[in-house]
């Protein structure tokens, strides 16, 4: 399986250079879980450094469709970089993320949320009104305590770095991730 959700990403981005249409007919055959509704996040690194991250906190259509537009908008329109050269390909790693529901949690102050969201398991979608953020799990690498992720996710949804103050919803979910160096 991670193999597939590897390889249909890559073939996503390199389909795009060649202006052709993806052979799906054998593959959700052979994987029939592709056609079931998920959320996924496409997350593109060179050398270590972030090169694009997009995707869906919501399954709202089928894995297969949703890694696939995933990876291309990961590669060609996040809007923190330039669309990636077909040049930069082969040196581009690839990591899937699947993701579950996202599920509410209930937290009276900042003390009962640490307690509550465990660092390097929990993602984390973060609601203020109409700002809205999220850090998948892996995040937790570069931001390893409490008071650091949570002041660069409300940072990343326009709010001030101590929003918590302000009790925004919180919710939770963790991910099933394959990185292509990660497999063999």
């Amino acid at each position: 399986m991670k193999e597939v959700l590897l390889s249909l990403a890559r073939a996503a981005i390199k389909n795009h250079f060649l202006h052709g249409s993806l052979e799906t007919s054998n593959l959700l055959e052979e994987y029939p879980f592709l056609k079931e509704q998920g959320a996924s996040f496409v997350t593109l690194s060179i050398d270590g450094q972030l090169r694009g991250c997009i995707g869906s906190i919501i399954a709202h259509r089928s894995l297969f469709d949703d890694i696939i537009h995933n990876a291309q908008a990961a590669a060609f329109k996040d809007p923190r970089f330039m669309p990636l050269s077909e040049g930069e390909l082969d040196r581009t790693c690839i990591e899937v993320s699947l993701l579950t529901e996202p599920k509410n949690l209930e937290y009276s102050d900042m003390n009962d949320l640490k307690s509550k969201v465990r660092i390097g398991i929990d993602g984390v979608i973060l609601k203020s009104d109409n700002y809205q953020s999220t850090f998948l799990p892996q995040v937790w690498e570069q931001l390893k305590t409490h008071e650091l992720f949570f002041s660069h996710l409300c940072q990343k949804a326009g709010l001030d770095a101590s929003c918590l103050k302000e009790h925004p919803q919180i919710l939770l979910y963790q991910v099933q991730k394959v990185k292509e160096n990660e497999i063999l």
